[in-house]
């Protein structure tokens, strides 16, 4: 598996094969995901963070949405719950694995560090994976945030008989792209695997 950074994409292989992508979301700027070579250490299917999560009152409210343990202080009676990072795949051992988690901007850095994945992706990449399996994981931390700006239009042009129609040509549309990507898609003509729920 290659996970690209500038990308926020990771490639799955078999052999030198590529059978599939999916999109991803790395460590933002200030928890950057770690580049270079590495492998798959552990796995756990039902994981939860002991780092990042909710923290709770007494009466059961959430009172801290996004806290860290260490940081944030648990009121009286209270209780921290640590972020769900199911089908989790430990790649260093400080804690960055891959896990199931919101891509809230496809294409975008949204996370403490780990590569979060979307839910079916990472059920698929969890029963493929065996401990041992390599990640490459590469990138460029200096550069800026990459945004993409809409591309404009291309022009029709207009047929000299006013009578006959442009040409339609197959598999364009005025439509916007979709929002987010399907989990897991096959580059080849083999059929793709189902859209994920986010």
């Amino acid at each position: 598996m290659q996970i690209i950074i500038d990308e926020q994409k990771a490639h799955v292989y078999k052999g030198k094969t590529e059978i599939g992508w999916t999109m991803v979301a790395s460590g933002i700027h200030k928890y950057p995901t770690p580049v270079g070579r590495f492998s798959v250490l552990e796995r756990v299917q039902d994981k939860h963070s002991n780092l990042y999560g909710k923290i709770y009152n007494k009466e059961g409210k959430v009172v801290v949405s996004d806290a860290r343990v260490g940081r944030d202080e648990i009121p009286e009676g209270g209780r921290f719950e640590g972020a769900q990072m199911a089908y989790w795949m430990r790649v260093t051992g400080d804690g960055i694995g891959m896990h199931v988690g919101p891509i809230p901007r496809p294409g975008n850095r949204a996370s403490h560090g780990c590569v979060r994945l979307p839910r079916e992706a990472a059920k698929l990449l969890f029963n493929t994976v065996s401990i041992g399996t390599p990640v490459t994981i590469i990138g460029d931390y200096e550069a800026p945030p990459k945004f993409d700006k809409p591309k404009p239009k291309a022009e029709a042009k207009k047929p000299e008989d006013p009578k006959a129609e442009a040409p339609k040509t197959a598999g364009t549309t005025d439509a916007p792209a979709p929002a987010a990507a399907p989990a897991l898609i096959a580059p080849t003509e083999k059929p793709a695997l189902p859209p994920v729920q986010q």
